[in-house]
Parts: C-alpha cells; sequence; structure tokens
C-alpha cells in the first residue's frame, strides 16, 4: 500500500508524535482501527479524537479481542489491519493476535504504546519489552527513538505488511515521543537495506516447464492454499481449471479460493479432509501445489506424502521451497502471475478422463456424511443447515478453534475468496467472535456469522458488549457441547476416553471427575443466553432438530448482534481423520 500524500513535504506547523503517527494512518487509507487505551497511549487515543471524521475507533473490550478484529478486516479485505495497546499488560495482550497473524500471512499493524525513553529497561510501571518479546513472531518491528524518523517508519510498516508474503508488523511508541512536537518530513526515503522486494515473477522457462508436465500427466491435481487467496490470484485459478479440467483440492486457508459447487471441486484436504480429496493426493501423479507450505495438518506422515507424484511448488516466500517436501519444479513467484503466465499456453493434458472419473467416484461414495436419523441437533445438521439458508446472500464466516472449525470447514460450501476466515496456523481459541466484529465493520449489511463452540466463544465472550456498542450486527451460531471437544475427541480415540479437564460444566458431573458418560449432558452451564441479553444482544436456545431452520432464520434476521445457543451432543466426533504422522493409509472413516 502506498501513501497517499495530503500534506506538503514538510509540515509549517509543529505536530507531536501521535498526530504523525495518526496521520500517516489516515494518509495510508486506513479507515477503521481497533484500540484500547492505557496510561501509555493517552495521547495516541487523543489524537485519534482529532481525525474522527476519518478514521473510526473502535473499543474491543480486550485487547486480544481488538488484534483479532484488526485481522478480520484484514483477512476479508486485503488491506492492513491496525490495532493499538498500551504498554504492558496491554502490549502482551496482543501477543497471540500478532503470532497467529504471522502464522497465516495477514497484513497487521500492531501499535503499543511504551513508558517514556527515561525509564525504558528501569521496570518501569507497566513496562514490557515488546519488540523482544514479538521478535521471532512478526515480520517487522520497530521501537521510536527519534520522532523525526516516525513518517518514514509509518511508510516502512505499511509496505512491509503488504509486500511479498504479507505478515504483522509491530511499533512501539514510547510516551514522550508521542508528545513531542517537530516539523514532520513525510517524504523522506526508506531505509530498508535488508528488505528489497523485486517482483517475483517465474521465469518463462519455468512456465514452459510447467505446461509441459501438465500435458504428460495422467492424474494430476491441485492443492491450493491460502496463498491464492493473498495474491488474488481466485479467478486466475478458476480459469486454469477452466482450460485444463484438473481436480481442485484447497486447505483449510484456500476454501472459496475454488467454488464447492464445482464438479471438479474435492473440498479440503488434510487430517479432517475429505476422503476423495485424500484419496485423489494419494493417487495422483502430478501435484501443483499453489501458494501452500505442505503442513503437517495436510501431509501427516511427510515422507509418504504424494510419494510417487511430481510436485510444482509456486509460493512467493523461497524460504517455503522444499521446506517440508522438496519440489521437482520449485517456482518463487506471485501465484496470481505465475497462472497468469500459465493461462496464456497451458493445455489440457492428453487424457485424463478416468482420472477425472475416478475422482468423481471417490466423492459420490464418500461423502462428508453424519447421522441423519439422530433426533438431536448434530453440530453438522446445524451448520449445513446454516449454508443452505445463506447461499444465495452476501455472507462471510469465522469459526473458532476445534470441533466446530473442522466442521464449519466441510459442511458450510464456500463458493467465494475472504468468506471463510479461521485461526489456521496457530490455531487459537477465540478467534472467532471477535475476527467476526473486524469482517462485519469491513463489510457493513453483509451477513457475519461466528461459527464457534462454547470453550471458544468463551475465551472473548466480552466482545459482545463491543458488538452492541458499535451497532456491529455478528451472529453467533453456538454449537454448544459443554466439553473442548476436539480434544474429548482424541481422549476417546487415543485415550481410552479417560477425561482429562475436557468438560466445561460443575465440577460434580461425572465427566469432571474422569469417570465419563454415556448421557448427553442436559443441564447446560452458564447460560448463555442470559449472558448475550445481558450485553444487550439478542438470543436464543434452540435444542429440537425441528425448530434449528426457524432459529436459524431468526438470528439472521434479527437486527443486531445475536447468539443462537445450539445444544449438541459431546460425543460426537469430526471424521474423517487421518491421526497425526500417519498417512491416507489410516484413515478412519467411523
Amino acid at each position: 500500500m502506498s501513501a497517499t500524500r495530503t500534506a506538503a513535504t514538510t509540515d509549517l506547523t509543529l505536530m507531536s508524535g501521535a498526530d504523525i503517527l495518526v496521520k500517516s494512518l489516515v494518509d495510508h487509507g486506513v479507515e477503521v482501527i481497533f484500540a484500547y487505551p492505557g496510561g501509555c497511549s493517552m495521547p495516541l487515543h487523543q489524537a485519534l479524537t482529532r481525525y474522527a471524521d476519518r478514521l473510526r475507533t473502535i473499543l474491543p473490550r480486550q485487547e486480544q479481542g481488538g488484534g483479532f478484529a484488526a485481522q478480520g478486516y484484514a483477512r476479508s479485505t486485503g488491506k492492513v489491519g491496525v490495532c493499538m495497546a498500551t504498554s504492558g499488560p496491554g502490549a502482551t495482550n496482543l501477543v497471540t493476535a500478532i503470532a497467529d497473524a504471522k502464522m497465516d500471512s495477514i497484513p497487521l499493524l500492531a501499535i503499543t504504546g511504551q513508558v517514556p525513553m527515561e525509564m525504558v529497561g528501569n521496570d518501569a510501571f507497566q513496562e514490557t519489552p515488546i519488540v523482544e518479546v514479538c521478535r521471532g513472531i512478526t515480520k517487522h518491528h520497530y521501537m521510536v527513538t527519534d520522532v523525526r524518523d516516525l513518517p518514514r517508519i509509518m511508510r516502512e510498516a505499511f509496505h512491509i505488511a503488504t509486500t511479498g508474503r504479507p505478515g504483522p508488523v509491530l511499533v512501539d511508541m514510547p510516551k514522550n515521543l508521542q508528545i513531542e512536537k517537530i516539523l514532520p518530513v513525510w517524504d523522506e526515503p526508506m531505509d530498508l537495506p535488508g528488505y528489497r522486494i523485486k517482483p517475483r515473477q517465474a521465469a518463462p522457462e519455468q512456465i514452459k516447464q510447467i505446461a509441459a508436465a501438465i500435458r504428460l500427466a495422467k492424474r494430476p491435481i491441485v492443492y491450493a492454499g491460502g496463498g491464492i487467496i493473498s495474491a488474488e490470484a481466485s479467478a486466475a485459478l478458476r480459469t486454469f481449471v477452466k482450460k485444463t479440467g484438473i481436480p481442485v483440492t484447497m486447505t483449510v486457508m484456500g476454501l472459496g479460493a475454488f467454488p464447492a459447487d464445482d464438479p471438479l471441486c474435492l473440498d479440503m484436504l488434510g487430517m479432517h479432509g475429505s476422503v476423495y480429496a485424500n484419496y485423489a493426493v494419494n493417487e495422483a501423479d502430478l501435484v501443483l501445489a499453489l501458494g501452500v507450505r505442505f503442513d503437517d495438518r495436510v501431509t501427516g506422515k511427510v515422507s509418504e506424502f504424494v510419494k510417487h507424484a511430481k510436485i510444482v511448488h509456486i509460493d512467493i516466500d523461497p524460504s517455503e521451497l522444499n521446506k517440508n517436501k522438496p519440489a521437482h519444479i520449485p517456482v518463487v513467484s506471485d501465484v496470481k502471475y505465475a497462472l497468469e503466465e500459465l493461462n496464456k499456453i497451458v493445455e489440457a493434458p492428453d487424457d485424463i478422463s478416468d482420472w477425472v472419473s475416478q475422482c468423481a467416484q471417490w466423492k459420490k461414495e464418500y461423502p462428508f456424511e453424519y447421522d441423519q436419523s439422530f433426533d438431536g441437533i448434530l453440530q453438522q445438521h446445524a451448520i449445513s443447515t446454516l449454508s443452505r439458508l445463506t447461499q444465495d446472500r452476501e455472507t462471510y464466516i469465522t469459526v473458532g478453534v476445534g470441533q466446530h472449525q473442522m466442521w464449519g470447514a466441510q459442511f458450510y460450501k464456500f463458493r467465494h475468496p475472504r468468506t471463510w476466515h479461521s485461526s489456521s496456523g496457530l490455531g487459537t481459541m477465540g478467534f472467532g467472535l471477535p475476527a467476526a466484529m473486524g469482517v462485519a465493520v469491513a463489510h457493513p449489511g453483509a451477513l457475519v456469522v461466528d461459527i464457534d463452540g462454547d470453550g471458544s466463544f468463551l475465551m472473548n465472550i466480552q466482545e459482545l458488549a463491543t458488538c452492541f456498542c458499535e451497532n456491529i450486527p455478528v451472529k453467533v451460531l453456538l454449537l454448544n457441547n459443554q466439553h473442548l471437544g476436539m480434544v474429548v475427541q482424541w481422549e476417546d480415540r487415543f485415550m481410552g476416553g479417560n477425561r482429562a479437564h475436557t468438560y466445561l460444566g460443575p465440577v460434580h458431573h461425572p465427566e469432571a471427575r474422569g469417570q465419563g458418560t454415556s448421557a448427553i449432558v442436559k443441564d447446560r452451564y452458564p447460560d448463555f443466553v442470559s449472558i448475550a441479553k445481558g450485553f444487550g444482544c439478542g438470543a436464543a436456545v434452540v435444542n429440537k432438530k425441528a425448530d434449528v431452520e426457524a432459529a436459524i432464520l431468526e438470528m439472521i434476521n434479527y437486527d443486531g448482534p445475536y447468539v443462537l445457543d445450539v445444544h449438541v451432543p459431546y460425543q460426537e466426533h469430526v471424521l474423517p481423520m487421518i491421526p497425526s504422522g500417519m498417512t491416507v493409509k489410516d484413515l478412519i472413516r467411523r
């Protein structure tokens, strides 16, 4: 993102560091900031009030919520999401959101207040060396030590966050520099000797190599990841598939890059991916890995993953090539550029009709499924109903982390990029609700639904107050099973069903004592409906299968934030499943 200049090279009036920083945000096109004030960021917040007509400030109820809300904004728009906190505990509360953005390659700008320069290193009140804390989880980081550097630093921060492989940048701002006044120089050149972003474009010879490999392939498959979405390459991918007829599978970060209702879509692969995607990848002779990083949740046992296939790996980050899986044709390139160049010359493979038919047969034989005769509400049924009711409107889905996350990936049908938002690399519980806030702020008028579990929801439930007070109409489809469902599933599969602190209800319940029970939990605690209404939100509970559709429609049509508490059993497992470190041969279907 480049700065839009609205002032002369040198301002003719003195400006405080706080005003320089906030004006820099405005000049870079920032429309909203999620910021929680404190002693060492008060001057920054005072400056925000002076730019309130151009920059909306949203007050989260916890800094982590603000960080995830900024991520939701960034993930759904491709723009930089901006959050701010004070020093010490305010700054450390941003750490998880920063790490999450680093893992998922999200452009995030985190601004922190810091104690005055003369107090740095003295263990002052609310002092934390946040740059050192975040050194390994940011793409880059700054501690401002001279306010005259601030215009340049802000330009560099936006440049770094958005170029190459996107990521989070931290700017730590001591309080005395927020107050100090100078004549700012706005166009001082960036000083990034170790960061020279040249256009990373596949060479013509590489494009020809890839086209030749495709022409000769008998069992090719596209393995598409979040890089497709980051690069805005979804349209190019769809053109490529139309030209070649090659089936497509996606990572959890790539969902929406290719439409779920296309016959060539094999949905998600990996640990909880479709049987048909995992079978196809295992049998392929050519894997076109586009914007992926061969994550362990996809590969399982790396040495056995696509063992008999040639691999074409295209990624903008050279460090990802040959890192987890050696590629036969490794290509450092913007994946959109590579696909667009490939689309100019690529021809369909000579004959893959049998392969495409085999993939279609696997898809027909091993669909995502659940017990539709169950008389209660299964999680898959609730998500499938939501998907059906919202397909014809602009809808964005966020999730927490756990079973509900995987069921969301399996049973909600995504047709467009940037409509699915999941903490995928770090796997952060509590992501869903605040991320939904950021998405809803970025897309007013759209339907934004957080599909959440009770464990994840409780981690940032305070953001219901933000939703109400800021009039952010987020809907929460709460799949309430009273347990940490994914850990329970692993307990059941690999630890003899012994419950080790995975029951979220009263301690006198048998589940809390590790005794186990076959009964579905009937008495739910806490009372999420009362909690939601206490925050000012709409809310209802549904525990009968026949009432699910009407309850979801009521949630969708409610004017404001709403929590639908859906009572579901805790015994249900996410299937299929390839156990960690195993192979497709170990896939569990039932």
